[in-house]
C-alpha cells in the first residue's frame, strides 16, 4: 500500500503542475492511479493535505538535488547550469514548477500551502545566494550583482523560462536562457 501513496503523490504532483491547485480534483488523481477516492482519503484526508505532501515531497526532492549538485560541482557558474538543468526536466515533461503553479493561484490558496510555497522559494533563493557568494570569492562570478539580486535572477530567469519554453522552443529555446544566464553572471 505505501506504493499507493507515492503514487498519488507523484500524480497530485503532476495535476498541480498541469491544471493548478483548483484545476484537478480527487476524481483526477483517482482515475489516472486506478483507485477509489475513498483511497485517496485514507491517506490524505482532504485535497489540502494531498496538495501539502505532494509539496514537501517537491521541496524534499529539490533540496536533495541541490545538496548533490554541492557535491559534483565546485565552480559556482556550474553548479547553477546544474540547478538550471534541474528546471530542464520540466520542459522536457511539459511540466511547470509546482510552486509557480501554486502561487499563480496565492489568492484561493490555504495559509499552509501559501508557507510551503514561499518556504520553496525562500530555500532556492538561500541556496543561490551562497553558491554565489563563494562564486564571488573565488572570482567565478561577476560582482555586478548582489547575491540576492543575482539569486533572484537565476529563479526568476528559470522559472520564466519554464513557462514559456513549454509553449515556444522547448529545450532548444531553456538552454538559451541557461547561456545567457552563465554569461550574466561570469567575472
Amino acid at each position: 500500500m505505501a506504493n499507493t501513496r507515492d503514487h498519488l503523490l507523484a500524480c497530485a504532483e503532476d495535476l498541480i503542475r498541469t491544471h493548478g491547485y483548483s484545476g484537478y480534483s480527487y476524481a483526477d488523481a483517482a482515475d489516472r492511479v486506478g483507485v477509489k477516492k475513498a483511497t485517496i482519503h485514507y491517506y490524505f484526508p482532504t485535497k489540502q493535505d494531498l496538495t501539502l505532501a505532494a509539496l514537501q515531497a517537491y521541496r524534499d526532492r529539490y533540496k536533495g538535488a541541490m545538496t548533490s549538485i554541492e557535491n559534483d560541482f565546485d565552480n559556482a557558474l556550474d553548479r547553477i547550469d546544474a540547478y538550471g538543468k534541474l528546471y530542464l526536466h520540466g520542459v522536457e515533461r511539459g511540466l511547470g514548477c509546482l510552486c509557480s503553479a501554486l502561487s499563480a493561484e496565492l489568492e484561493n490558496l490555504p495559509d499552509d500551502l501559501k508557507r510551503g510555497t514561499a518556504t520553496f522559494f525562500r530555500e532556492h533563493l538561500d541556496w543561490l545566494e551562497r553558491v554565489i557568494a563563494k562564486g564571488k570569492e573565488k572570482g567565478e562570478i561577476g560582482a555586478d550583482f548582489t547575491n540576492i539580486g543575482a539569486a533572484r535572477l537565476v529563479v526568476s530567469s528559470l522559472e520564466g523560462a519554464l513557462m514559456m519554453e513549454r509553449l515556444l522552443d522547448g529545450t532548444a529555446g531553456f538552454e538559451i536562457t541557461l547561456k545567457a544566464l552563465r554569461t550574466s553572471l561570469t567575472a
